[in-house]
């Protein structure tokens, strides 16, 4: 699956500007997008919708498809099955896991209480 790389678009955007001569705010008299923006932008502070992606690329002269890169799957599955972690990352899993299990256990407790005293009233 492909997505919008921000980084990508932050140097492609702020090299171009510079090169092409424009000022942040020269950029955004000719895209309709707000100076501030173009800053934000250039400093991976904002995703521009499509159509401000669309007039960057006809101003700035890029092809809006190469800002998109191959996202890898972060899959936590891997994690879970321990693989290529090392031993101190396993380590932090299984702590990690046995707090889970035992917060999971002081609710099951606090609430079995609660509903004893409940019905004790």
């Amino acid at each position: 699956m492909k997505t919008l790389s921000s980084k990508k678009l932050a140097e492609t955007v702020k090299n171009l500007r510079e090169s092409k001569g424009y000022t942040k705010e020269e950029l955004g008299n000719l895209t309709n997008i707000n100076r501030i923006m173009i800053g934000r932008i250039e400093r991976e502070d904002f995703i521009p919708s499509i159509v401000q992606l669309e007039a960057l690329s006809n101003v700035l002269g890029f092809d809006l498809t190469e800002m998109f890169v191959e996202k890898e799957n972060e899959d936590s599955f891997v994690a879970l099955r321990s693989e290529s972690l090392s031993d101190s990352e396993k380590e932090g899993v299984e702590k990690l896991f046995a707090m889970m299990l035992s917060l999971r256990q002081q609710i099951k407790l606090r609430r079995s209480f609660e509903n004893e005293k409940n019905h004790a009233k």
